[in-house]
C-alpha cells in the first residue's frame, strides 16, 4: 500500500449477484482531492460507489482505506473513516433539518442513540459549514432541494469521516444550488484534508470540481486522469457513444446537431456574441456560415460544432486578405449578413467593410435571427 494515500482501489472488480459488470478497476486519492465518475447511464457509476462504500462485496481486488483493507474494518469503524450520501429522496417524517444531521452521530453514540454535549457540537458545526444552520429547527419534508442536500451533506460529516463518497449529489438541483454545494466541496476538501469519490452526470461540472476523473464505460475503465488529459479531443464523445450533435472537450458543452442544407446566413460574430445566434439559428433550422473569428474566441467552440463553414484565423494573429475573400464570398453566396453586434476595433475592422459591401450589393443585413423569414 502506498504512502500518502487516503484511499486506494487495487484491481478491483464490481458487480452484482457474483456476475462481475467492471472489472479490473484501479485509482489512488490523496487527501484534499476529489475524484469524479463519470460515463453513462447504467454504466455503473453506482455499482462501484457502493462497492467502495462497503454495501457491496467486491469480486476481486482490494479497497484500501489509509493502510487499511476496507473488507477488514469493522462496519462502526468503517463509518468513522468513510461516509456516504446516495441519491435519492428521502422523506423521514417529523423530523427537523438539525434530527435528520444529527442521525450521522450515529458511529459514535452507542445503541441508544442519545448524543452528548460533544456530538452536539459537531452537528452544529457541520450544519454551519453547509450554510444550513439557519433552517436547523425547520420540517426536514418543508425545505427545498437545494436545502435537502445540504443537509444531508451535514449529515455525512457528521461522521468526521476522512472519505466523502457520493452518488450524483447534484440531482434534483438547479444550477444555483448545484453550483454552491460544489462550492462547499471543493472548500472543504482543501481545508479539512477531505478525499471525495463522486458521481456527476454533469461533464462541465466534472471538469471544474474534480483533481481526477475516473471514466466509466463497458467492462473496464475506459480512460483516467486528471481533467485535461481526459477531456482531451474525441475521449468524450467516445465515452457517451456520441453520433449526433458534438460535444466540445475544452469546456465540456454539447451542442446538438448543425442544420442541414445550404448556408443562408453569414452570421459576423466574436467575442461571444455570435453564440446566441448561433443557437438561435440551430433551433429554427436555417443553415449558416460565420467569421471571421480566431481559434481562441469564446464563439470558436460553438461555431464549428453548429455553422456549416468556419472562417477562422490562429490565435494571436491578424485577419489575413485570404480570410476576407472567403467572408466576401460567403456573404455573397448566403444572401444575408446577420451583424450580432460585435465591437468593431482595429483587429475586426474588416468587418466595416464586409457590411458596405453587402450594403453596396444590396444584400440583406440583419441583427437578430428572429427577422429572417
Amino acid at each position: 500500500m502506498a504512502e500518502g494515500f487516503a484511499f486506494s482501489a487495487d484491481n478491483l472488480t464490481v458487480g452484482y449477484d457474483g456476475r462481475p459488470l467492471i472489472r479490473r478497476i484501479g485509482f489512488q486519492l490523496r487527501p484534499g482531492e476529489i475524484l469524479a465518475l463519470i460515463g453513462p447511464n447504467g454504466g455503473g457509476k453506482t455499482t462501484i460507489l457502493r462497492t467502495i462504500a462497503g454495501q457491496l462485496a467486491a469480486q476481486a481486488g482490494t479497497v484500501w482505506i489509509g493502510k487499511d483493507e476496507q473488507s477488514g474494518l469493522r462496519a462502526r469503524e468503517l463509518a468513522k473513516r468513510l461516509s456516504v450520501m446516495l441519491t435519492g429522496r428521502i422523506q423521514p417524517e417529523l423530523m427537523t433539518c438539525y434530527d435528520v444531521a444529527a442521525a450521522g452521530r450515529y458511529p459514535y453514540t452507542g445503541r441508544l442513540g442519545v448524543l452528548g454535549s460533544e456530538d452536539h457540537a459537531v452537528v452544529r458545526r457541520c450544519l454551519s459549514q453547509v450554510h444550513a444552520l439557519e433552517i436547523a429547527d425547520r420540517d426536514f419534508a418543508r425545505v427545498s432541494d437545494g436545502q435537502r442536500q445540504r443537509v444531508l451533506l451535514a449529515r455525512a460529516l457528521c461522521q468526521e469521516p476522512e472519505i466523502l463518497v457520493l452518488d450524483e449529489p447534484t440531482s434534483y438541483l438547479d444550477v444555483h444550488h448545484r453550483t454552491e454545494l460544489l462550492s462547499i466541496l471543493r472548500r472543504m476538501s482543501r481545508e479539512q484534508g477531505l478525499a471525495v469519490i463522486l458521481s456527476l452526470h454533469e461533464i462541465d461540472l466534472a471538469q471544474k470540481v474534480a483533481d481526477r476523473v475516473l471514466c466509466v464505460k463497458g467492462e473496464t475503465i475506459a480512460s483516467s486522469g486528471t481533467p485535461e488529459e481526459v477531456f482531451a479531443a474525441g475521449n468524450i464523445e467516445a465515452l457517451f457513444d456520441l453520433r449526433s450533435g458534438s460535444c466540445d472537450a475544452r469546456c465540456g458543452s454539447a451542442e446538438l446537431e448543425p442544420p442541414e442544407g445550404k448556408p443562408r446566413v453569414f452570421v459576423l460574430g466574436g467575442a461571444g456574441y455570435g453564440t446566441v445566434h448561433y443557437r438561435r439559428l440551430q433551433r429554427q433550422g436555417i443553415p449558416f456560415d460565420t467569421g471571421i473569428l480566431f481559434d481562441n474566441d469564446v464563439d470558436y467552440p460553438v461555431a464549428r460544432a453548429l455553422a456549416g463553414q468556419v472562417i477562422a484565423e490562429a490565435a494571436f494573429g491578424v485577419i489575413s486578405s485570404f480570410s476576407i475573400d472567403a467572408a466576401v464570398n460567403a456573404v455573397r453566396t448566403c444572401g444575408t449578413l446577420l451583424y450580432t453586434g460585435v465591437p468593431i476595433r482595429a483587429q475586426n475592422a474588416c468587418f466595416e467593410d464586409l457590411m458596405r459591401m453587402a450594403e453596396r450589393e444590396g444584400i440583406r443585413i440583419v441583427r437578430d435571427a428572429d427577422e429572417l423569414d
